[in-house]
């Protein structure tokens, strides 16, 4: 670090909804020189307080102390914001004022009245504030654009998808995202996401436990991950053996029932697969779990799930992956479905032959239960796939090319 001991330096963020990652890298060359974690920064769920707290640990361990005074640009990426273009002196470091912002060209000032956007402002102005932090330009991108930056080549247009906690497809125009389709919420949207994997995982459990859906070992494997005393689970263990059975098969062949805006259709191949229905037929799968034993299971898992906030159950996703993995039906549809809502999201964006789309996330990650199948749905689209960890590196560039670096933002490492 010597060498660059006197150089301006940058710093880009990526806050998303399980986590904030800050990385401080040289002005001139985008070298990384440090980086640190810490807590969600969704800006539109984290309340402001502790969203504040969480950008101030990860920048404030990312930059030592000796090094605050040569940051001339930051930028956050963050889940939940609107973009907007970058704040210019040392007041956009002190306050969100919104009048600071110019906004969108065809609705003048809409990104500027965006709560995520507003929220992510005043947070990150404190958090600069609080560590002694005052650069010369401070910007708030949404975590999809600093995302899309961090392909190779810092990009400028295409498309890109995020799948991690959440989940948004959107068409990225001269950097700035200009349509966006889902990324609507855990309440209202986020279909493929983790969260929504998590919630299926539930959802089956608990109808294998009323006897409305079919056997899965999801029931006995949310229940430990959620804390539920082992002895509710006794016979649960044992539904794995009927997925090889003649009865299961049949059973789960009509249980794979959707609903499209088009009536009835069987199977999870179609990107309109919207919702799955039970049959009423699983219960020669739980024959060894007792009736008693399922009740108390729904009784004891309603309350568990409910005090905790509704995007924890993200955590669970892996679970159902694993459960495909071992070839358990329910978990595949689950999957199955999830891959169906991305690919309808990127759809929607009126894909052309040849471009780019960029995906991120960690169900899209090399690794990611999504990454195969997906791919190949895109793929069969006739668009390119680049896969980015996450919005760091693209942040990083974003704060470079607001620096005045344009020629130089490409090489960040």
């Amino acid at each position: 670090m010597s060498n660059e001991s006197n150089q301006d330096l940058v710093v880009g963020l990526d806050a998303g909804g399980t986590r904030t990652r800050a990385v401080l890298a040289s002005a001139a060359t985008g070298r990384t020189l440090g980086e640190a974690a810490a807590g969600p920064g969704n800006a539109l769920t984290v309340p402001l307080p502790q969203l504040t707290g969480h950008l101030a640990e990860a920048i404030g361990r990312a930059v030592s102390e000796r090094d605050r005074g040569r940051v001339v640009a930051v930028v956050g990426g963050f889940a939940g914001a609107a973009s907007g273009p970058p704040a210019a002196g040392s007041s956009a470091a002190g306050s969100a004022d919104p009048s600071e912002f110019s906004g969108s060209p065809d609705l003048p000032g809409f990104s500027d009245r965006d709560p995520g956007r507003l929220n992510a402002l005043a947070a990150l102005a404190e958090a600069l504030r609080r560590l002694g932090v005052a650069p010369r330009t401070v910007g708030v991108s949404s975590d999809i654009e600093a995302a899309f930056a961090s392909a190779p080549g810092t990009p400028a247009d295409g498309l890109a998808l995020v799948a991690g906690t959440g989940a948004a497809a959107t068409r990225i125009s001269d950097r700035r995202c200009t349509v966006s389709v889902d990324g609507d919420g855990w309440l209202l949207g986020d279909e493929g996401s983790g969260f929504w994997i998590g919630r299926g995982a539930v959802r089956a459990a608990l109808r294998m436990a009323d006897g409305r859906g079919d056997p899965t070992t999801l029931a006995r494997s949310v229940g430990l991950a959620l804390g539920l005393p082992a002895d509710l689970l006794e016979g649960a263990e044992g539904v794995e053996g009927v997925f090889e059975t003649h009865e299961s098969r049949q059973t789960h062949e009509v249980h794979e029932t959707y609903e499209t805006d088009g009536g009835a259709v069987e199977g999870a191949g179609g990107a309109g697969a919207l919702r799955r229905h039970g049959t009423g037929r699983g219960a020669a799968g739980v024959a060894h779990w007792s009736r008693a034993r399922r009740e108390a299971f729904r009784t004891r898992l309603l309350p568990t799930v409910m005090a905790q906030p509704p995007v924890a159950l993200a955590r669970l996703a892996p679970l159902v992956a694993e459960a495909a993995r071992r070839k358990d039906p329910v978990a595949t549809a689950i999957l199955r479905e999830a891959v169906d809502h991305l690919t309808l999201a990127v759809r929607a964006l009126d894909p052309r032959p040849g471009e780019r789309i960029v995906v991120t996330g960690g169900l899209l990650g090399p690794d990611g239960p999504l990454a195969a199948p997906l791919t190949e749905r895109l793929e069969g689209l006739g668009l390119t796939v680049d896969r980015v960890a996450d919005g760091c590196r693209g942040a990083v560039a974003l704060a470079r090319l607001g620096h005045g670096s344009p020629s130089q933002a490409a090489g960040t490492s």
